[in-house]
């Protein structure tokens, strides 16, 4: 970090659709976390330069029940406030994404403090994704989110819907009517009040490399809106030459100076023959917000691109980076720390502990890595395209159903897994198991016998563009396993469908006859290599 400037991303790796809040000298992110549980991991800082997770908003199976979601279904779009002294904060579950419907449910949850103890959701509506909450300033509430409209011959986008929501009666109230419609497609609205303005942030033009941020603004809540005559406030559509791209989906905050900043998303690619990939998917930035003399947000300095330095607050000056957090989990705590997150399900004793076998991690095999329902499987977001991660692993398979190993995970239908296994008459056999876009295979010529190994050491090598896997018998004599792999397929950009998160390294195991064999990590490293 330069003294007295920010770096972005502020948040490395898939941490999509932030949605920010400060609370006297404490500021809150909150994002996305689609199939992943907990849902919506929360990050602190009281400088915005440095941030902490410190837990998850959804992290009980009622907030939400994610069994069975499809892959980047789930928990979309978060918008956290704060309000009469408590956090608020809506979310969609997404439940069906094939076109033309989408199926899904929008919540609000309150909570006293930011880490909870979260309320039982409120259900509110299911007319669209990207809910937000507004609270104005004569108390009254409001709900803002896209509306979703299936028809032939009509956007899919069909405008921006505002309802009133009554705290007292936790429901919605009144009848929700479209507050504005654009030839762009446009989500993520968000509104703020100033001098005497309704400001409506709107996330524009896709998620992808169309991606930006328009700005529109009434007298009334119901309109007419006029839209910003600057054009987008962000974006990185016009210029691919820009590190930070996909820029859009904003919130904007300011600070108890009067400073203000904008929390977006944008993503880093890499090139590749085959186009551009973001493999850290859609991350977390800041850029500082000027306001001109008419009431328009305009990015200081000028222009709509994001910068990767950003002037930090004043009271921020003299700030120096937070320790970075462990590279290593030796396993030795009772719970596993926040970082770790699971497919769809939440943390349970009956499949993962820590406590059967002191200083290790054990994991019974359930369904396999294509499964929606019930894997035991625990990763981290990958936040850099330069690193290696390695653990040793305890594993004795006695047939070819029961596999266990460490795995470089986008979704159930693109990994690639490092597993061993049994095969009859050679006994336990490490392997590659190659998921890519839905296709199936485990190349026998990466395989190693590895039934005399006293233990297996197993690593993963992420070079940019390349991901390599390799073994040892002792942490000392390393063997490849398999050639080197295009690290680029654990993104959004590849694939013919629409993916919305990011390239994740865990561990797992499964069992495909039932008798939930287990498998013991001793830990887990994460080493950069720049």
């Amino acid at each position: 970090m330069t003294v007295g400037h920010l770096v972005n991303p502020v948040l490395p790796g898939f941490h999509p659709d932030p949605s920010i809040v400060r609370v006297g000298p404490d500021y809150y992110l909150a994002t996305s976390s689609f199939e992943w549980f907990p849902g919506v991991p929360v990050h602190h800082s009281t400088d915005l330069v440095d941030w902490r997770l410190v837990g998850h908003a959804l992290d009980r199976p009622v907030l939400p029940d994610l069994r069975g979601v499809p892959d980047s279904g789930g928990v979309w779009a978060p918008s956290l406030t704060y309000h009469d002294g408590a956090f608020w904060l809506v979310y969609s579950v997404v439940r069906g994404i094939e076109r033309p419907y989408k199926d899904l449910d929008n919540y609000l949850v309150t909570a006293p403090d930011v880490t909870g103890p979260w309320s039982e959701p409120v259900y509110l509506n299911s007319s669209g994704f990207d809910p937000s909450l507004f609270f104005d300033d004569d108390g009254r509430a409001w709900l803002l989110n896209v509306q979703w409209d299936h028809r032939a011959g009509h956007p899919a986008f069909g405008g921006i819907v505002l309802q009133e929501y009554d705290p007292r009666r936790r429901a919605l109230v009144g009848e929700p009517r479209v507050v504005l419609r654009h030839d762009e497609l446009v989500e993520g609205p968000n509104l703020y009040r100033r001098d005497g303005w309704y400001l409506l942030m709107l996330a524009e033009g896709g998620t992808g490399w169309n991606h930006g941020i328009a700005v529109a603004r009434a007298r009334a809540l119901t309109g007419p809106w006029e839209w910003d005559p600057a054009g987008p406030l962000l974006t990185t559509r016009d210029d691919e030459t820009q590190p930070l791209q996909k820029a859009g989906h904003g919130e904007l905050v300011s600070t108890p100076d009067g400073e203000w900043y904008l929390a977006h998303l944008a993503s880093r690619p890499l090139t590749t023959p085959e186009g551009r990939r973001c493999v850290l998917g859609r991350e977390t930035c800041l850029q500082r917000i000027e306001w001109t003399a008419d009431g328009w947000p305009r990015l200081a300095g000028g222009g709509h691109h994001p910068r990767l330095t950003v002037p930090a607050p004043a009271a921020a000056r003299a700030a120096r980076p937070a320790p970075r957090g462990p590279v290593r989990d030796d396993f030795d705590g009772t719970r596993l720390g926040p970082e770790w997150v699971a497919p769809r399900v939440p943390v349970e004793e009956s499949w993962l502990t820590l406590t059967a076998r002191p200083g290790w991690l054990r994991l019974h095999g359930r369904q396999s890595p294509r499964s929606l329902f019930d894997q035991s499987l625990v990763a981290r977001r990958l936040t850099t395209t330069r690193v290696e991660f390695t653990t040793r692993l305890d594993h004795r398979p006695r047939h070819f159903s029961q596999l266990a190993g460490l795995v470089c995970w986008y979704d159930t239908g693109t990994h690639y897994y490092l597993r061993s296994t049994h095969v009859a008459g050679r006994g336990r056999v490490l392997g590659l198991l190659i998921a890519d876009a839905g296709a199936h295979t485990e190349p026998a010529d990466a395989e190693l016998d590895t039934a005399d190994w006293p233990e297996l050491y197993l690593r993963a090598r992420f070079e940019d563009t390349e991901l390599r896997f390799l073994a040892s018998p002792d942490g000392t004599d390393w063997h490849p396993v398999g050639p080197a792999l295009d690290a680029t397929r654990l993104s959004d950009d590849y694939g013919p469908k629409l993916r919305f998160t990011g390239a994740f390294v865990g561990l797992c195991v499964q069992d495909l006859g039932g008798t939930r064999r287990p498998a013991d990590f001793a830990w887990f490293e994460e080493r950069p290599l720049d």
